[in-house]
């Protein structure tokens, strides 16, 4: 609707057409590229909305009337207001500048201004076109989503500014991979698991910053078990088995000896859980501890399972303990004996000696 479209008191029509017709009509000559002779109206203005938009015309002392309109509705005839929106002022009014500023501008306020004026006795107009940016904005986008391994998603994002924006999607979780799409709508056939995380929407036209967005997709999976090791324990012990399952959601975890699941709570055993992580402890391993136990990690979409096993472990003997430092002193201890107690013969050799002589 433009600037005051609506905005004429009903009192002041007849005033309206009786100042075009005086002075627009004859519609006058529009002043063509490169003609010298006034109006000249200024280049095509461009501005961001809720920013002011400053329309100039420069004219010469021969101009005996001045007017701004907004197609075919009158903002300011001379210094007279003829608009009332508050928005719209008067800026300069001389022998060389008429101009006008259009506060806090908005969409609907783009389009064609002209500014018209009366010399010689001849009507003469000049156009300006009026351009509103708009920063981009996501008025639509998608919901976070929790879909199971292998189906297939759709992902929404809408954006609008002026000019058009650019609307792109990215990957960002655990590690932003690249462009996964340049267009408001992002398909994937047969998610993975790999393919779960955050997803970026990103819209851009070069008016403002980008305006970013995201959507977490969350991909479910049944479990498998990652790590599943055997131990081996002595007798009297502390004893731990452990069982590292991924899934989504979570899984639980459930221990079992022979066919038999072994409760929480059981004397002398504990079971810790944890989301990816279960631990069965035995604070003192007796004989009938150790064998084989399975592992069940379940969730809603399957289950899975591990053999584990508690195996004995020796102890150090004490016969094992006494080898080396101790039997080496002792050897070392016995060839010093025997130095010794050879002494007592080497005075009889040198009294042989002497004897001989």
């Amino acid at each position: 609707m433009g600037v005051c479209g609506s905005l004429f008191l009903p009192w002041k029509c007849l005033v309206v057409v009786s100042l075009r017709l005086l002075f627009l009509v004859p519609t006058g000559v529009p002043v063509r590229s490169g003609d010298a002779t006034f109006p000249k109206a200024m280049d095509n203005v461009t501005v961001r909305q809720g920013e002011s938009a400053t329309l100039r015309c420069t004219i010469d002392n021969r101009v005996t009337r001045v007017a701004w309109l907004n197609r075919s509705t009158i903002l300011y005839a001379g210094n007279d207001k003829w608009c009332l929106d508050p928005r719209v002022v008067l800026l300069s009014n001389t022998q060389t500048q008429y101009s006008i500023e259009i506060q806090n501008v908005d969409v609907y306020d783009e389009g064609p201004y002209t500014c018209s004026v009366q010399t010689d006795n001849h009507p003469k107009t000049s156009r300006v076109h009026l351009i509103v940016q708009v920063s981009p904005k996501i008025v639509e986008i998608s919901s976070d989503i929790s879909i199971n391994e292998g189906n297939n998603i759709s992902l929404t994002c809408i954006a609008t500014g002026r000019p058009e924006p650019t609307v792109t999607w990215r990957h960002i979780s655990p590690k932003a991979v690249g462009f996964v799409s340049e267009d408001e709508y992002l398909e994937i056939q047969g998610i993975t698991r790999e393919q779960s995380g955050d997803y970026e929407c990103s819209a851009s036209n070069d008016v403002a910053a980008p305006v970013v967005r995201r959507v977490k997709v969350t991909v479910n999976y049944p479990p498998y078990i990652s790590e599943a090791k055997g131990t081996g324990v002595p007798v009297g012990q502390k004893g731990t088995l452990q069982c590292e399952a991924s899934a989504v959601p979570s899984a639980e975890f459930q221990w079992y000896k022979d066919d038999k699941r072994l409760v929480e709570g059981k004397k002398g055993v504990k079971v810790e859980n944890r989301p990816f992580l279960s631990k069965l402890i035995f604070f003192n391993v007796s004989e009938h501890d150790y064998g084989n136990y399975t592992c069940v990690a379940s969730n809603k979409l399957g289950h899975t399972n591990a053999s584990i096993t508690l195996f004995e472990l020796s102890e150090p003997t004490s016969s094992s303990l006494l080898q080396g430092p101790g039997a080496v002193s002792e050897v070392s201890n016995g060839t010093s004996s025997r130095r010794a107690g050879c002494l007592w013969l080497l005075p009889l050799l040198v009294l042989h000696l002497l004897l001989k002589f």
